[in-house]
């Protein structure tokens, strides 16, 4: 039985207080079983790959380019597509759910890559488009992380 990926996405560049939340929900994501995949570099993805390693967890990061030196210090297996932007699709269409966090555009492609793929996605202040739902507290994903895994049959 495989694993449950829980990709998080968001800005390069992040606040401190969408750092702490996103750092949170790495943490949790990683306590409650599942795997965490980013794009691998900063912002959103350093500080979620960072709450899922102290946790425990194992961190698995899509590089854009082909140099896997670039990849984040929690990362622990770093996949260098070459494939820049276009990694995206990656990052969305391997989880089993997404949550995302403020971006910009390459944010907004990666929500558009999971709901087109029917992958549930959780939003913090990211994008309002439909298909997004929407949470405040990092601590409302344990609950659903663990009926997702639960429903998909998925192991920690």
């Amino acid at each position: 039985m495989s694993k449950f990926l829980v990709s998080v996405i968001g800005g390069y560049e992040c606040d401190e207080k969408t750092s702490e939340k996103a750092r949170q929900a790495g943490s949790i994501i990683a306590e409650e079983g599942g795997v965490l995949i980013s794009g691998g570099l900063a912002g959103v993805m350093e500080a979620a790959s960072k709450g899922a390693r102290k946790a425990g967890g194992t961190v698995v990061g899509f590089i854009p380019g082909e140099d896997k030196g670039r990849a984040n210090e929690y990362v622990d297996i770093a996949i260098a597509t070459g494939m820049g932007y276009s990694r995206n699709t990656l990052v969305a269409g391997a989880a089993d759910m997404v949550v995302a966090f403020k971006g910009k555009y390459g944010t907004l492609s990666e929500i558009g890559f999971a709901l087109n793929a029917k992958k549930p996605v959780y939003g913090f202040g990211t994008w309002e488009i439909p298909g997004v739902t929407a949470l405040d507290d990092p601590e409302e994903l344990r609950g659903i992380v663990r009926e997702r895994m639960r429903s998909a049959g998925r192991r920690a």
